[in-house]
């Protein structure tokens, strides 16, 4: 076989220098720098069912904010020569919602049965006194994502103070602090709520201030463990020696550091807050009458669903929204905050 190798040949021209910007431009980082949570961001906009879980409570919490001031109708005004009637939209001809009802094997309009003015219409109908349930419903969720706001709010003031007081003090007073936990956790949240509202009036307030109580245990409990772990790193160890007092280190190092397990924790706590005021509310020790919560409506409807169930469906499927939505964004955001979740 022939070598052709002998035929190259090489001169001056084969040889370029290269120039000192090549190298600086080879050796560029071409990926843009991230802080930690441009990068925990970027990972959950990977995640679409966090994503499409986040917008959804977005429009939930913005018809609830609009429900303050604005609603189709007065949701407490009675109209009890409206009672019951079903769900109805302008058209009228859409499954479901034509404002027609079987009675006695017939299907009767019930709105005209009721003799109610044309064009006037209850797109998710009326309950047994005549109240709009569509202006119910969304007074309903705004209630219940206050209470659920208020009660988290509790686990932000006492359980992350707490917490990292604990975890950073350890020793005897680490001791006798989680004791404490472990006396408090002892008892049932719903012995504390019936407690409460024997001592205090039923409302938002007690409500609140029961679930209050004992809610803040779980997240004193996380940031305890997680700020053992963090007063070990090097860099609190040199801000001790730089004399910096412990509330500085508490507000500049810890923190910080903590955000994440404070932020997944709390997206867990709204959900659970939500769900415990509404079996307060369904059983009946919640939300006192007129006003209305999911817990409220959902008790309401369960007494005529055999007969008119869609009184009991819509607040169902709103809270079970609500609930499913919350945790896939909390699942989300923990995997986005912590990626060795994920392995």
């Amino acid at each position: 076989m022939a070598d052709n190798t002998s035929d190259i040949k090489l001169n001056a021209d084969s040889f370029k220098p290269v120039a000192a910007n090549n190298v600086d431009e080879q050796e560029k980082i071409s990926a843009p720098s991230l802080t930690f949570f441009q990068d925990a961001i970027r990972r959950l906009r990977k995640n679409k069912a966090a994503v499409f879980s986040f917008w959804l409570l977005a429009i939930i919490i913005f018809i609830s904010i609009v429900s303050i001031w604005w609603t189709p109708s007065d949701p407490n005004a009675q109209h009890v020569a409206y009672a019951n009637l079903p769900p109805k939209i302008a058209n009228g001809n859409i499954p479901g919602f034509t404002g027609k009802a079987n009675v006695g094997g017939n299907i009767v309009d019930k709105y005209a049965a009721a003799k109610v003015p044309k064009g006037t219409y209850y797109v998710l109908g009326t309950d047994y006194l005549g109240r709009d349930l569509f202006s119910r419903l969304m007074k309903g969720v705004a209630l219940s994502l206050l209470i659920g706001l208020l009660a988290t709010l509790f686990d932000l003031v006492i359980g992350v103070p707490y917490g990292i007081i604990s975890g950073w003090k350890g020793g005897k007073t680490d001791t006798i602090m989680q004791r404490i936990i472990e006396i408090i956790s002892s008892i049932p949240n719903l012995v504390v709520v019936i407690l409460m509202l024997l001592l205090f009036t039923p409302g938002l307030g007690s409500i609140v201030v029961a679930m209050g109580i004992t809610g803040w245990i779980t997240m004193a409990r996380l940031v305890r463990a997680e700020t053992l772990t963090l007063k070990t790193q090097e860099y609190i160890l040199a801000a001790q020696t730089l004399g910096e007092s412990p509330f500085r280190i508490a507000l500049k190092h810890l923190i910080p550091n903590l955000s994440s397990t404070i932020i997944i924790q709390t997206m867990f706590s709204i959900p659970t807050a939500i769900f415990f005021e509404a079996f307060l509310s369904f059983i009946g020790i919640g939300i006192p009458a007129p006003n209305a919560s999911l817990g409220t409506l959902l008790s309401d409807g369960q007494k005529t669903f055999r007969f008119l169930p869609y009184q009991m469906w819509y607040p169902a499927a709103v809270i079970s929204i609500i609930m499913i939505a919350f945790n896939l964004l909390a699942d989300g955001l923990r995997d986005a905050f912590d990626p060795k979740t994920q392995e």
